[in-house]
């Protein structure tokens, strides 16, 4: 889609998306091994009741791959899929409901590597036209969508540090769930809207551990 037909608050995304580069958003693994598999997560804006926000879901806690963190709606490549945006919008079909013909893709992020599942990530820009309320799909994949505020992601009162039990340490955001956005959507969110100038300076001294989930 040309520039002209996103908001005017998205439009330094859209000018930035190309020449951002995978060290700046993942700076611990810029490089993507060969045998990754190939995914891809919709980054979803749209303008709600609450100004500007970005679609977010809270994965089920039985979920093989990463269970019970908050993260873009997406999944693994299927063979069928013709690209990076075909994948993020088929996954959030299956997964909330998003009509991929609402959504106007204007550009993808670099491809980046999930260590933990060995996925090759590409983040897909998208501008929803016509936002509404969204539930899970299927709850054994997703039991929360939340529409999150952008001014509520950037409030300094919602920053902070998490530990993890192996002593990882990264950027989280409070989002209203038992547990905190934090790990690889985190990691992204944090360095684009700082690399963006959206960020506010936060402390990041501020530690929490992670919060157990339930038991299987």
């Amino acid at each position: 889609m040309t520039a002209d037909r996103l908001p005017e608050w998205l439009r330094p995304l859209d000018e930035l998306a190309s020449s951002v580069e995978a060290s700046q958003l993942s700076p611990q693994f810029p490089t993507v091994p060969d045998d990754a598999r190939p995914a891809a997560v919709l980054m979803l804006f749209s303008d709600g009741s609450d100004g500007p926000e970005l679609l977010l879901t809270e994965r089920a806690s039985t979920m093989r791959s990463h269970p019970g963190q908050i993260a873009f709606p997406g999944g693994k490549a299927d063979p069928g899929d013709a690209d990076a945006a075909a994948t993020a919008l088929r996954e959030a079909e299956e997964e909330v409901g998003v009509e991929p013909a609402t959504v106007d893709v204007f550009g993808t992020l670099p491809t980046l590597w999930l260590p933990p599942s060995n996925f090759a990530v590409t983040p897909v820009l998208g501008y929803w036209r016509e936002p509404r309320p969204l539930g899970p799909v299927s709850d054994q994949e997703v039991v929360t969508v939340i529409h999150q505020p952008i001014r509520s992601l950037v409030d300094p009162a919602n920053r902070f540090s998490v530990r993890h039990t192996s002593g990882w340490m990264g950027p989280a955001f409070e989002v209203g769930t038992r547990m905190p956005l934090w790990g690889f959507t985190a990691g992204v969110i944090s360095r684009l809207f700082e690399t963006l100038g959206w960020e506010q300076p936060w402390d990041d001294s501020v530690t929490r551990p992670l919060p157990e989930l339930p038991s299987r």
